[in-house]
C-alpha cells in the first residue's frame, strides 16, 4: 500500500506540472510551435547539462563500470516485445498502412520527457545513471528498426540511414551523460561556479518536459487522446502489460541493484516515444494515429504507473 501511495504523488507531482502545460497552451500562452521550441532546449542544452552534473556528483568510477554490461536487459526485452508486437498487429488484423508504426509504439518507450521527470519523482537523483543506462537502449533501437519500421508504412521504399541513425543515437543527452562518465573516470573536479551553472541549467529538465507533454495533449485534443480503437488498445497493451512483464521476468534473477531493476521496469512501461509522430510525418505515415499515441498513453499512464509500481514492490 506504501508503495501504491507513493507512486501516485509521484505520478501527481508530474499530472500538476502537465496540467500547467496544457493551461498554458489552452490559453494560448504557449503554441505547437512553442512546444517545439521548448523541446529542443530541453533534449539539447537542459538535459545534457543536467547529465554532467548529475553523473560528475552523483556516482564513483566503479559504479558506473558496473551498470554498462546491463544494456542488455532492455535491449533482449525490445527484441522480444519487436517479435510480439507482429504477433500482437496480425492477431488484432490492423491496418497494413500502420502496422510498422504499430510495431514502433509498441516497443519503445518516452523514457526521457516522461521517464525522466517520474524517476526522479520517485526516487530522486541517484535514479538518473539506470534512466540513462535505458534510454542509450531504447534511443538506439528508435532510430534504426524503429524508424525502418515507420518508414515502411509510406509510399516510398524502406532505406536504413546509418548516418542519420548513428546522429541521432549520440545525441546531445547521450553526449552528456558520456562527459559525466569521463569527468568521473578522470576524477576531474568541475569549477564551483560551472557547476552550478550545469545545475540550473538541467533544473529546467523537469518543469519544461512536462510543460511539452501539456502542449502535446492539449494540441492533439483530450477527447482524440482517449480515443481507444482497437489498434490503439493493441499499443497500450505493449506498453503498459507486456513491457514490463518481459522485464520483470527477465531481471528475476539478475544481479543488480533493486534501485536499477524497479527504474528498467518503470521505463520500461511509460507511454509512446515523443518522436514517433515526427518520424511518422517525414515518412508520410500515419501522423495522426501516432499523436493519439502519444497524447493517450500518456494520460493513460497516470494511472497505470502507480498500478506496475505496486505490483513490483
Amino acid at each position: 500500500m506504501q508503495a501504491f501511495i507513493s507512486s501516485v504523488f509521484g505520478v501527481a507531482e508530474i499530472i500538476i506540472l502537465i496540467a500547467v502545460g496544457y493551461w498554458l497552451s489552452a490559453r494560448h500562452w504557449l503554441s505547437a510551435q512553442s512546444g517545439k521550441i521548448i523541446a529542443k532546449i530541453i533534449t539539447q542544452v537542459a538535459l545534457p547539462a543536467y547529465m554532467v552534473v548529475t553523473v560528475s556528483e552523483k556516482f564513483t568510477a566503479n559504479e558506473l563500470i558496473r551498470l554498462l554490461p546491463d544494456l542488455r536487459y532492455p535491449l533482449i526485452s525490445m527484441a522480444i516485445l519487436g517479435v510480439l508486437s507482429a504477433v500482437v498487429a496480425l492477431f488484432l488484423r490492423v491496418d497494413r498502412s500502420r502496422i510498422g508504426l504499430f510495431c514502433s509504439m509498441f516497443l519503445n518507450s518516452n523514457t526521457v520527457f516522461i521517464g525522466l521527470p517520474l524517476n526522479m519523482a520517485l526516487f530522486g537523483a541517484r535514479s538518473v545513471p539506470y534512466v540513462l543506462v535505458y534510454y542509450m537502449a531504447n534511443t538506439t533501437v528508435f532510430w534504426t528498426v524503429g524508424v525502418y519500421l515507420i518508414q515502411r508504412d509510406g509510399p516510398g521504399d524502406a532505406e536504413f540511414d546509418f548516418k542519420r541513425a548513428l546522429g541521432k543515437i549520440f545525441s546531445p543527452p547521450l553526449l552528456g551523460f558520456i562527459v559525466g562518465i569521463i569527468v568521473v573516470m578522470m576524477h576531474i573536479q568541475l569549477p564551483n561556479f560551472l557547476a552550478a551553472d550545469l545545475e540550473y541549467i538541467g533544473d529546467l529538465t523537469v518543469p519544461g518536459s512536462m510543460f511539452f507533454i501539456g502542449i502535446t495533449i492539449q494540441q492533439s485534443g483530450i477527447r482524440n487522446a482517449l480515443r481507444l480503437d482497437k489498434d490503439f488498445l493493441g499499443v497500450l497493451l505493449g506498453r503498459f502489460v507486456f513491457a514490463p512483464l518481459i522485464m520483470s521476468l527477465l531481471l528475476a534473477g539478475a544481479d543488480m541493484p533493486a534501485l536499477m531493476k524497479t527504474v528498467f521496469i518503470i521505463q520500461s512501461c511509460m507511454p509512446v516515444m515523443t518522436n514517433a509522430p515526427v518520424v511518422a510525418r517525414l515518412y508520410d505515415a500515419d501522423s495522426e494515429f501516432a499523436a493519439v499515441g502519444v497524447a493517450g498513453s500518456t494520460v493513460l499512464a497516470m494511472i497505470a504507473i502507480p498500478i506496475v509500481m505496486t505490483l513490483i514492490r
